[in-house]
């Protein structure tokens, strides 16, 4: 599951089917399959704006699909939000998927990834709030003794 979680598209992969689908759509309509291959891809981009482009093309994709056809694109929607850490999203896609596939044993574990990762994130996110809390503490305190030391004089 790492590996299609870290997995990045060759540039020249990414090319090739963003020309396809960019004649597609001139020509006026995208298949459902290069839609998704190009979707695809993208998600697998190491830039953030191609991630959120590969999104937008997978929410198109699950809205017009049955409960059926949608399984894979739930499941790299879940990806694409986790690759963004925007977990609360991955979340919500891979719940949905394990709604209709209870037993989905990669949506599953894709689950669990999702969860350590919130978890994970919470304790950096509590650590760094403990740490700010900490600081405004010691700056009040130095400020107060300054202050202290200040009437002392006078």
């Amino acid at each position: 599951m790492e590996a299609v979680l870290s997995d990045i598209v060759a540039p020249e992969d990414l090319l090739k089917f963003e020309k396809k689908y960019n004649n597609e759509l001139t020509k006026g309509a995208v298949s459902k399959e290069t839609k998704f291959e190009y979707a695809w891809c993208l998600i697998r981009s190491k830039y953030s704006e191609d991630i959120r482009k590969g999104i937008v093309l997978l929410e198109e994709l699950v809205h017009k699909s049955s409960k059926d056809d949608s399984r894979d694109f739930l499941f790299y929607l879940a990806v694409a939000n986790y690759r963004l850490k925007e977990y609360e999203k991955a979340l919500k896609y891979i719940r949905t998927l394990l709604k209709n596939e209870p037993g989905n044993k990669q949506a599953l574990e894709l689950e669990k990834l999702i969860d350590k990762a919130m978890k994970k994130d919470g304790l950096v996110g509590m650590a760094i709030v403990g740490g700010i809390g900490l600081g405004v503490v010691g700056l009040a305190g130095l400020i107060g003794l300054a202050v202290s030391r200040g009437a002392a004089k006078s």
